[in-house]
């Protein structure tokens, strides 16, 4: 990495701003500045970053000149209405939210798949969805060997995909549940919706808003970037997305038909190779990837590794991955460290 890096981070005072400042440090980054960004309400807020504590300003235009590059991580209306102005201060945005990750002239990132197309950016890389990068990572070895014709997943998807309320009211719920009072629901499926569903000891079949043909946004997201990245437009890709009472990592149950055949074996042995993926896949000793173990960790795991025996070129995965690390801050890092190294 480049020493003397200037580095913005708006929303800093959030889950993904806050990994990255664990992040930066714990990859070698030197850093002659770090200036923290978040909306008014945050300002003045201090934060640990190695050993000093800085304050958080308020993300205005201003405050965003003279640094190298900004990770955004604030809401894709933050993103809309600051990121361009950064860009024209000079800085080289990565944008964690949903605001420009369809936009035909910027770039869609999962370092370990489509690197090169980061740098034919016009000033923005926009950062995956965290079940989509869980999904390309564990994915792209298999497409680059066989090419995939079709992708079936279903997620499995923590509370804290939905923010820190969430993971306190799941907490609650829970010894709500134990003590055998009331509680009313306020977050999930999503925060502003008009009905609300406990998540302790349930699962709740809806992530984000309903979209076109009753499918959520959060499942067209990974329906229409998995094509972006992988550069396949009319990639089959099928998707339904699942909140459980899981606080952190996503977990994902994936059948992919390629072009040829690939037996397990082979399947094991191109994953093993792969950048950013960790094979654990044992069934004899009943070793899988489980979210509780894969929290905090850099890579994407896979495990479960079979055959569909209804299809003769299938396969059936499954696939965790650390959404806020992986998912989001360390992606956006990797990102960052591919066009400054």
């Amino acid at each position: 990495m480049r020493a003397g890096l200037r580095v913005g981070i708006v929303g800093a005072t959030g889950a993904v701003g806050q990994e990255l400042m664990r992040i930066l440090p714990s990859r070698g980054w030197s850093v002659a500045e770090l200036r923290l960004m978040a909306s008014p309400a945050s300002a003045g807020r201090r934060l640990r970053f190695g050993d000093e504590e800085l304050v958080v300003e308020a993300a205005e235009p201003q405050r965003l000149s003279g640094l190298d590059v900004i990770f955004f991580s604030a809401g894709a209306s933050v993103s809309r209405e600051l990121a361009p102005e950064a860009v024209r201060r000079g800085a080289v945005v990565i944008d964690n939210s949903s605001a420009f990750r369809m936009e035909p002239d910027v770039p869609l990132v999962v370092p370990e798949v489509n690197m090169q197309d980061a740098r034919a950016h016009r000033g923005i890389v926009a950062n995956p969805n965290c079940s989509t990068i869980i999904m390309a990572v564990a994915l792209w070895p298999l497409h680059r060997a066989a090419r995939i014709r079709r992708i079936v997943v279903s997620t499995y998807q923590a509370v804290s995909g939905a923010g820190a309320r969430a993971m306190a009211e799941l907490l609650a719920q829970v010894d709500a549940e134990r003590r055998g009072e009331p509680y009313e629901p306020a977050i999930l499926p999503y925060a502003a919706g008009a009905r609300h569903y406990p998540i302790a000891f349930n699962v709740i079949p809806q992530v984000d808003r309903f979209d076109q043909g009753g499918y959520t946004k959060e499942e067209w997201k990974m329906v229409h970037e998995t094509r972006k990245i992988f550069h396949e437009p009319e990639l089959a890709v099928t998707a339904t997305t699942v909140r459980v009472p899981v606080l952190r990592s996503h977990s994902e149950s994936i059948n992919v038909e390629l072009a040829r055949p690939v037996d397990v074996d082979e399947a094991r042995a191109l994953l093993r190779e792969a950048p950013g993926v960790e094979v654990v896949d044992d069934p004899d000793r009943q070793l899988y990837p489980m979210p509780r173990d894969w929290s905090g960790r850099d890579t994407v795991a896979v495990g479960r590794i079979r055959a569909d025996y209804s299809c003769p070129t299938a396969l059936n995965l499954w696939v965790v991955g650390d959404q806020i690390r992986k998912g989001a801050a360390l992606n956006a890092v990797q990102i960052a460290e591919g066009l400054f190294a």
